[in-house]
This record gives structure tokens, sequence and C-alpha cells, in this order.
């Protein structure tokens, strides 16, 4: 337990004394105005207070990502710790707070705009599509996981008005578009602005309702320094560097965060709430992630066993999740207050993805909107974009098995968030401020990335020694044309 509240403190102290240090090498000014306030529209650029966004960005960014990938993390044993605190205030927070910054001082423009901006037109329309791409792919991911969810609730079928309606997975990934397709056209304050604080209670609600259970039922927590090795059952496949740092991508990093963090820039009403909302958001995630990290390693007697619940015929991350849930929530003699508690987490099951893949959705929108200079004020315009993304969604979601995507949509997640970094890299320096605390996390990344690509099966599968060395020549060669490029 002594290493799960160290991480926890180290989180902590790293908002406050990093978080600070982030703003300072910026230059936050409270003086200036955002683009909330100068390009106000009522539809995107729309003045929210910061609490508000707060709770927005964290559940833009949150979503299953530092639940899931958390879980599936911890089969690597405690070091999972390490890459949660060091990746989270070091990469992740500081990535998404400076690529939000940088957003704020260009009127709130999109990830795209801010790569082409700094690393050259032709990255950015490969990045474009390459967004784009991912976007979709994690709507697809967040309709087909929340509509099986909610199908295995409601089997079955029920008459109105003389029609019989089958509660399949079909009717409700229908239903869950159907609002994506609110949340993607409608002013943010009207849909998103509104339901959002009931489901950051229920994602939060679920991690503290988790750990705190697992306390006072007597759970032992491994300690670090006890189990400072790779417990993977399938090792060989899966040592932790690269796999881990490519499992545990929300929580530490992750690229997805830097596409939605432009549409709480247009909603931030002074530049002194960034790091509160951006940088505290990325911190949240990362004490999510470190509460299901912790709570999976201990739930099943020990790691080996959680391998063993996870590699079992028949199951899955989310089978898991349900059932550390529900048995660490179930309290003897009081059956109300448990159903109570269970209907809360299984709410937060279905809430979370959802709320990752409506912004996933209305990005796009946004992105598609800045790339061709599309006007988004005109309802005419958001409905066209929204009505391709989403039939492309849709489809996409019932022609590939979601673990595919899944992995897919990790590698791709780890890759933007390095591409980000670059380009944060390649800003700060020509503003002359201190562009290491971008560098060293994005050579470190690039490493990762990389050496995944050439290692994972999914992928090339490589030898990893090969894989590794492919990996170093990589990042030496970005390594040499930085320094080229800021020389030239």
């Amino acid at each position: 337990m002594v290493s799960f509240f160290l991480a926890l403190s180290l989180l902590i102290i790293g908002y406050f004394v990093y978080g600070r240090l982030m703003e300072k090498i910026f230059g936050v000014d409270e003086k200036l105005l955002t683009p909330a306030i100068r390009l106000k529209d009522g539809v995107d650029y729309v003045p929210l207070s910061w609490p508000r966004s707060f709770l927005i960005q964290f559940l833009n960014i949150a979503g299953l990502g530092p639940i899931f990938g958390a879980v599936a993390g911890a089969m690597w044993g405690p070091v999972a710790y390490l890459w949660i605190v060091f990746g989270n205030i070091l990469g992740g927070a500081m990535h998404d707070f400076m690529s939000a910054m940088i957003s704020m001082r260009m009127d709130g423009i999109s990830l795209p705009g801010i790569i082409g901006r700094n690393l050259g037109k032709v990255i950015l329309w490969l990045v474009l599509v390459f967004i784009l791409l991912m976007l979709i792919i994690v709507g697809a991911v967040f309709v087909i996981n929340p509509a099986n969810i909610l199908a295995s609730m409601t089997r079955g079928e029920i008459f109105l008005a003389g029609c019989a309606f089958n509660f399949d997975v079909y009717f409700w990934a229908v239903v869950i578009v159907i609002y994506y397709f609110a949340a993607t056209l409608l002013p943010i304050d009207k849909v998103i602005g509104k339901i959002y604080p009931f489901f950051g209670f229920l994602l939060l609600f679920m991690g503290v309702a988790v750990i705190i259970a697992a306390m006072v039922k007597g759970y032992h927590f491994p300690e670090l320094w006890d189990h400072f090795s790779n417990y993977h059952y399938l090792k060989d496949r899966m040592p932790i560097f690269p796999m881990m740092f490519i499992t545990i991508a929300c929580g530490a990093i992750s690229g997805f965060h830097a596409t939605q963090s432009p549409m709480i820039v247009r909603c931030l009403t002074s530049e002194k709430y960034a790091r509160r909302v951006f940088y505290g958001a990325m911190v949240m995630e990362g004490v999510i992630a470190l509460i299901w990290a912790a709570v999976a390693m201990t739930f099943f007697g020990s790691i080996e066993n959680l391998n063993v619940a996870l590699s079992r015929e028949g199951s899955s991350i989310a089978s898991v999740v349900s059932e550390i849930s529900f048995g660490l929530l179930q309290m003897d003699g009081h059956t109300f207050l448990s159903n109570v508690a269970a209907i809360l987490v299984l709410l937060g099951v279905v809430a979370a993805p959802i709320t990752t893949g409506d912004t996933a959705f209305r990005s796009a929108r946004l992105i598609i909107g800045d790339a061709f200079s599309i006007p988004q004020h005109k309802i005419f315009n958001r409905l066209f974009i929204a009505i391709v993304l989403l039939t492309a969604g849709y489809v996409l979601a019932f022609s590939y098995n979601s673990l595919i995507l899944w992995r897919y949509m990790g590698w791709s997640n780890q890759t933007l968030a390095t591409i980000t970094l670059w380009a944060i890299t390649v800003y700060l320096y020509r503003e002359r401020k201190v562009y290491v605390v971008a560098l060293i996390p994005a050579l470190f990344m690039t490493m990762v990335t990389s050496t995944y690509f050439f290692f994972a099966p999914e992928l090339l599968n490589l030898t990893y020694n090969i894989s590794v060395i492919f990996g170093a020549l990589v990042t030496l060669l970005f390594s040499f044309l930085f320094y080229f490029s800021i020389k030239s």
C-alpha cells in the first residue's frame, strides 16, 4: 500500500510543482483575452466556468482508457506505477497543457493546424488524415463497447404502439449514434456541458469506491520494491519496453487528448485557468489509472492470478473490470447499498466510453471545419460533416473486431502524442522558451512507438533486439532532423 500512496502523492506534488513550472516556461498571461471571449459564436466558442470546463475536459480525455489500459497494464506488475506517475507528470500533463496553450495563442486552432504551423504543410496533411482516421476509430470503438454492455443488460424485446423492439447491440448502437449526432451538432453548452457533470461524478465514484472498498476489506497491495520485474504471462512476447508503454496510454500520455483540448480552449475565459483544466485533468486521469492498476493487482490475490483472469478463454478487460467492481462493492448485509453502488458502477462503465465517443466525433467536425475553412456557425455545414463522420463510425464499428480496433487505436494514439510532442518542441524553441521539457519526452516516445511498430505482432513482428535497434535508429534520425531544422 506504501507504493500506491507514494505514487499518488507524487502525482499531486507534480501538479503543483511541475505544473507551475510549465506555466512559467510558457508564459501564461492572465491579461490576454482568450478565444472564447474574442471569437464568441454561441456554438463552439462559448465561455464556460473553469470547473465546468475541467469536467468536460476530464470526461473528454478519460472514458474507458484509464480503466481498461491500467487494468491491462497491471499484468506487468507494480512497474506500471512508475510509468503512470512519471509519464503523466513529465509527459502527458505537459503534453496536454502545452498543446492547449499553443492552441489558445492561435485562436483555438485544432491539432492539425498546430502541427502544420510547426512541422510544415506536408506533415499537416499527413497528420490530418491520420487524426481523422484515429478519431473515427475511437468513435467506432466507443459505439460498439457501450452498445454491447447495454445489450447484455437488456436482453429481450418489448412492444410499443404495436411494434416489437429488440434491445440487441444494433438497437443500442443506433441509440448511441443518435446521441453522438446531437452532441456533435448542437452548441457545446446544450448537451455536453449539461450532462458531463453527472458523468464525471460516475467516473470519479467508480475509482474512489473501488479503492476504498479494497482497503476496507483488507486486500494486500503489492509493493514496487518487492515485485520489480515483468509479471506478464507472455514475458517474451510482451516485454515491459515498449509494450507496457503502449498499453497504458490514458493516464500516462495520450495523443487523443491534444485533439480534444482545442474544444475546451474555445470555452476558457482566462489563461490562468489553463493549468487547472488541462494539466489538472490529466493528473486526475493519472489518479484514476493508478487506482485501477492497484486494484487489479490485488483483487485476484496476486498479479499472477490477474494474468490468469485476463488470459482465460472468453475473458476480456471489460468482464474483468465488471468482476472487480461488483466483487469489491458487494457489502454483506447491505443489499440496498450494494445494489445502488452496483448500478452507479454499471452506469459509469457505460457512460465512460460514451463521453469519449461523442467528443471524438465533435473534435473531428472541428478539425474538418478548420482544415477546409468551413464555417461551423452554419447548421447545414455542421449537419453535413456530422452525417459523414457518424455513418463512417457506425459502419466501422460492425466491420472489425473491437479488440483489433483497440490495439490499432493504442499505437496510433501514442504515435500522435509523439508527433504532438515534436510540434511542441519546435514551438517552444522558436519562441525562445525552455524546449528541453518537450524534447526529452519526444525522444522517449519516438523510441517507444517506433520500437513497437517493428516488434508488435499486429505490425511488422520483427525480433525484439532488431526492433530495439531500428527504434533507436529512428529516434536518432529524428534527433538529427530536429537539430538541422533549428540550425537552418
